[in-house]
């Protein structure tokens, strides 16, 4: 019970790695408020709808959660979309739609709960990037550049919110290609391409980044921040 009295919020949360990182947070204590743009049930998870790229909606759910539960120890921003097309053929719209929920997003949630972890003098706070915002990848630009902003909000905020000595923690996780549902849909000649570049030769399963997450959110990782953890099975492009 690595999260015991722990109250965490993950975006992106209805599925995917939201889902596994929610429900591991749950497996070790944790309450958890999940958030998403689609209403989901599940008997543990405190579901709410939100669109995090409205700040005025981020600020109000922040106010209800405080209310309901009294703190926020830990934040995974998770949630992101990908609109891809190559740089010469990308609309307004697409690179518009990608910056607001993967960049803005996750600065609406964050400079809302972190001064409040800053007056708790506690928290952890984890951003997903992906191996997509280290290496780069055609097509993906604009997701590109939100996963790589990612890690410099991650490099900023750790600074920013230990100013004052205050224990919050900042990291975040790189992951590379995972099995959610999105990859199910892809050619196996595909996934067999893309379990080649990997050391492992396999790809990555939702709950091994959860677990990382689970790490990163406990006493267990009390002397880490600032850090991207790659979590690719080592990845080479």
């Amino acid at each position: 019970m690595r999260l015991q009295g722990k109250v965490a919020v993950i975006t992106g949360a209805a599925q995917g790695l939201g889902l596994a990182m929610a429900e591991t947070f749950i497996r070790e204590g944790a309450k958890v408020i999940g958030v998403d743009m689609q209403e989901k049930r599940h008997d543990a998870i405190d579901f709410r709808v939100l669109n995090v790229a409205k700040s005025d909606d981020v600020k109000a759910f922040f106010d209800a959660v405080i209310q309901d539960y009294g703190q926020i120890d830990i934040l995974v921003n998770n949630a992101g979309i990908t609109r891809d097309a190559m740089t010469k053929k990308m609309t307004d719209e697409q690179w518009d739609l990608v910056i607001d929920v993967n960049l803005k997003g996750v600065f609406n949630m964050t400079r809302v709960i972190g001064p409040h972890m800053n007056q708790n003098q506690s928290g952890s706070i984890i951003n997903i990037s992906s191996v997509v915002g280290v290496f780069g990848n055609i097509g993906q630009a604009n997701y590109a550049a939100t996963k790589a902003g990612v890690i410099g909000l991650t490099k900023t905020w750790a600074k920013e919110f230990a100013r004052k000595g205050e224990n919050v923690r900042v990291n975040a996780i790189a992951p590379g290609y995972i099995m959610t549902d999105i990859l199910k849909t892809v050619p196996q000649d595909l996934l067999d391409q893309f379990a080649g570049m990997t050391m492992l030769k396999r790809l990555g399963e939702p709950h091994e980044i959860a677990n990382v997450a689970l790490f990163l959110a406990s006493s267990e990782s009390s002397y880490i921040t600032g850090q991207v953890i790659e979590a690719n099975g080592g990845m080479r492009l």
